[in-house]
């Protein structure tokens, strides 16, 4: 469902990628997945969404953070809120839905076809909105996983729903081996 000529964007919802990809046991290579939609169109756009925890004196997605900052993707990211629920555990929040979907809008008479890295059925809305504006629509997540990382709402809405395991091969990092220890 991609036409060579037309244009693209990409919207990843990180924290709901991360999540889709870890349910069905691998982790994406961000590099492939760039390459992978240059190839199916021009690609004018990849975006990628994530909270930060500003705080913490190192935070496990900050090399990825920088990497693809550095790689091409275009990176929005905003601290992260902690708080403290009401059994006294500590919460982290950071939704960045507004800021993707308002992005979207915005790219909107630009683009011809969109790609949104989400499951998140907060975004059907969105994905009605942007095909009123005539852009074709694709949705990778997965129904696989148990529970699906997929709200059926969105991927009914959706012009055209990617399994996200049928992208593994292409995408996905391949698996490091545990090396033997060397007697060097």
């Amino acid at each position: 469902m991609f036409y060579k000529d037309e244009r693209l964007a990409l919207f990843i919802d990180g924290s709901n990628l991360y999540a889709a990809g870890k349910s069905l046991g691998f982790d994406i290579d961000y590099k492939l997945l760039r390459t992978e939609f240059m190839r199916r169109g021009k690609l004018l756009r990849a975006f990628y969404y994530t909270a930060l925890l500003e705080n913490d004196e190192y935070s496990p997605i900050r090399p990825l953070v920088d990497w693809l900052h550095y790689n091409g993707f275009s990176m929005v990211t905003k601290p992260a809120k902690e708080y403290t629920d009401s059994q006294g555990r500590r919460k982290v929040k950071g939704n960045m839905d507004i800021e993707l979907a308002v992005d979207a809008m915005e790219l909107a008479p630009r683009v011809d076809h969109i790609v949104l890295f989400s499951g998140d059925g907060d975004f059907r809305p969105l994905v009605e909105s942007l095909q009123r504006q005539g852009v074709r629509v694709s949705v990778v997540s997965t129904i696989r996983s148990q529970p699906p990382m997929i709200s059926d709402e969105l991927r009914r809405q959706a012009d055209n729903f990617i399994e996200l395991d049928d992208l593994k091969d292409v995408i996905g990092r391949p698996q490091r081996e545990a090396s033997p220890d060397r007697d060097d």
